[in-house]
């Protein structure tokens, strides 16, 4: 129907769905311009509400009615439907950024331009199809320092990552190529600790490396794709539960090291109202059942992880950690069937 002479047409809510059919495949960026054009260009009623006091738009006396403003229940009446929809499409446009396929490498800041071909040939990536980012001894040292050693942590940026980013469900896979003291089952471990769950990862360095700093090229790229920050006290706890279940495993192998770490996890809502010594004594129950004797040093590590664990989302850490526990058992399982054929191949 035409509007009357003088007055602007108000869009209506289908105007608003049929605009923003493409920003779902365009990205966030997209649907913010939308929702910023509709407030402030095609609506009339929006400019006026935001920019002129809430003044409501009027007929003139010309066009045989007084000119009148609303009561604040009209307004509301009319806005808040559209309010609404508004929101929800917004929380719509925030899943939808994160694009399944998405890819991002994080390169150490101190490597040669031939220890970056290097890696690119091992990510098996050619540099420049995907958006690279920097890491810096500096960014490593925001969740490591008072973790690990500063002698471990060093003094350059060498691990660099890449990540593709998978649709919800598809799980974690993590590769590593140079990184001698972090496996696949502590990054997925500790990964799911700072809030990343589907992902194609590759971990990598042109040398020799512990792997420790990986983590936060990894925070990067993530909130980099998805443009959502992760909780940085999750991230924090993160990067404690990798370093701890780094050094545990030099003692008493890889998988028990991770599963004594997720056995604590499931466990949370109870440990918080633990006593030190009621932890102590579970965390030695626990290590029991794998057959592992941890030393007082070993368990003081643990009570100290656990306490930092407990400060987060402990239900939503319940599901993250029962999430990947397939994973890791699928990974455990073929590190042994690997090891079972490389000593009948020595016997052999």
């Amino acid at each position: 129907m035409t509007p009357p002479h003088g007055q602007t047409e108000t869009p209506t809510l289908s105007v608003l769905f049929l605009e923003s059919s493409q920003p779902f495949a365009a990205g966030r960026q997209t649907l913010n311009n939308i929702f910023r054009r509709f407030f402030t260009d095609s609506s009339p009623f929006f400019r006026e509400l935001l920019y002129n006091g809430g003044v409501y738009p009027v007929r003139t006396a010309a066009q045989g009615r007084g000119e009148r403003k609303p009561t604040a229940m009209k307004i509301l009446k009319r806005v808040l439907p559209i309010v609404l929809a508004v929101c929800l499409l917004a929380s719509l446009g925030a899943v939808s950024a994160i694009d399944a396929g998405e890819t991002r490498t994080v390169i150490g800041a101190d490597l040669t331009d031939d220890q970056i071909k290097t890696v690119y040939k091992t990510f098996g990536i050619e540099r420049g199809s995907v958006k690279e980012l920097t890491v810096t001894n500096q960014d490593e040292r925001q969740y490591l320092s008072g973790v690990i050693s500063d002698a471990q942590i060093g003094t350059k940026s060498i691990s660099c990552i890449s990540i593709e980013v998978l649709a919800d469900g598809k799980g974690m896979t993590v590769n590593t190529s140079h990184i001698t003291y972090c496996t696949s089952q502590m990054y997925i471990s500790a990964l799911a600790t700072a809030g990343i769950m589907d992902a194609k990862i590759s971990v990598a360095a042109p040398f020799d490396v512990s792997g420790t700093a990986a983590l936060t090229g990894i925070y990067k790229a993530y909130e980099d794709i998805t443009g959502t920050k992760l909780d940085e006290t999750a991230k924090a706890v993160s990067s404690q539960e990798l370093a701890t279940t780094a050094e545990l495993a030099q003692a008493i192998g890889d998988y028990d090291s991770v599963e004594i770490v997720n056995e604590l996890k499931l466990i949370l809502n109870e440990t918080k109202d633990m006593t030190d010594a009621e932890l102590r004594a579970k965390i030695k129950e626990i290590a029991a059942e794998y057959n592992v004797t941890l030393t007082d040093d070993q368990m003081t590590q643990l009570v100290n992880l656990c306490r930092s664990l407990e400060k987060l989302d402990t239900n939503a850490l319940l599901s993250k950690v029962q999430a990947v526990q397939d994973t890791l058992k699928q990974l455990a399982g073929a590190k042994e069937k690997v090891a079972a054929f490389c000593n009948k191949l020595r016997k052999g």
